[in-house]
């Protein structure tokens, strides 16, 4: 008690004395709390994914054990509300003819139908890698794009599934951030298109339903002459408008940088920070960009 009274008169002598000195230990912590708050969004934002997976891991191991136990029986419990199922995880199975035999989601609509021959949004045959798979190694991965219902969006998708006697039964979780290959392809797939016919790959870089909005991947396009946007992806309106000024949330003046990169290299890549348009937060962002004639064109993927 002696000690903590000393504390308070200490404390009250100095906030008299040197209130100046309080605030600014005041706004140091405050800092320090609101750095500690942005590495801890990064950091949450990765460990969402470790999350995801290691829910599916025990979902599976859960579902593996529960199927030995009960065999044929514990099919129906896949297909209904329960305990396996939790969230946009849930348990299903194939025998290895390639028939669905259960379902917590919505494939359940496919139960007892052979799907081996069916293919994801992007035309891989996902169930067939699935099958190989398990035959010469009695577990795996597969990773493809699916539509999510709980968003309404066709997102990637990571399934851990174990064979048991002739039942594979699997497990998956969704991958909304897309990888830097996915932004590489879509890079080349949309410089392609710019060299064939401009306009009408700017109309299509802005098609929500095309073929250039995959996961959080967008295309972009700036006029190197004129320093206006020719399209964008994820904002169609700025379409027209003026690029040259645009900075991120940190004052970083991207676009100037960007080209920049090009006209000194022809493409190149920049790291900055970016509004994700499907988790609506400010997150990292590495971005590859090109010259193709007078354009420059760039296709990003987020790091968090």
């Amino acid at each position: 008690m002696h000690i903590k009274s000393d504390a308070s008169q200490f404390i009250e002598m100095r906030i008299v004395k040197a209130p100046f000195i309080v605030l600014a230990l005041i706004a140091l912590v405050l800092f320090g709390v609101a750095h500690a708050a942005d590495k801890s969004a990064v950091k949450t934002g990765i460990e969402d994914n470790a999350s995801d997976a290691k829910r599916a891991k025990e979902l599976l191991g859960r579902a593996v054990v529960h199927y030995r136990a009960k065999k044929e029986l514990a099919l129906a419990a896949f297909d209904r509300q329960g305990e396996f199922i939790q969230g946009d995880l849930y348990v299903y199975a194939i025998n290895t003819s390639g028939v669905l035999l259960a379902s917590g989601g919505s494939s359940s609509v496919l139960i007892d139908r052979i799907v081996v021959g069916m293919s994801d949004v992007d035309g891989k045959l996902l169930f067939k890698e699935m099958l190989d798979k398990a035959k010469s190694r009695g577990s795996g991965t597969v990773e493809y794009r699916w539509l999510n219902r709980t968003h309404n969006k066709v997102e990637r998708k990571v399934t851990y599934f174990q064979q048991v006697g002739d039942v594979i039964i699997a497990v998956g979780y969704y991958i909304p951030h897309a990888a830097a290959t996915q932004a590489k392809n879509m890079l080349d797939r949309a410089s392609d298109a710019v060299k064939r016919d401009p306009k009408s790959a700017f109309k299509a870089f802005q098609d929500l339903s095309g073929k250039y909005i995959e996961d959080d991947l967008y295309v972009f396009v700036i006029g190197i002459d004129d320093l206006h946007f020719r399209a964008h992806g994820a904002t169609p309106r700025l379409a027209g408008s003026d690029a040259q000024s645009l900075t991120d949330p940190n004052g970083k003046p991207i676009i100037r940088e960007m080209i920049s990169i090009i006209k000194a290299n022809g493409e190149g890549e920049l790291e900055y920070s970016w509004r994700n348009p499907v988790t609506s937060k400010i997150e990292k962002k590495h971005t590859y960009v090109r010259k193709v004639g007078n354009y420059l064109v760039g296709v990003g993927y987020y790091t968090r």
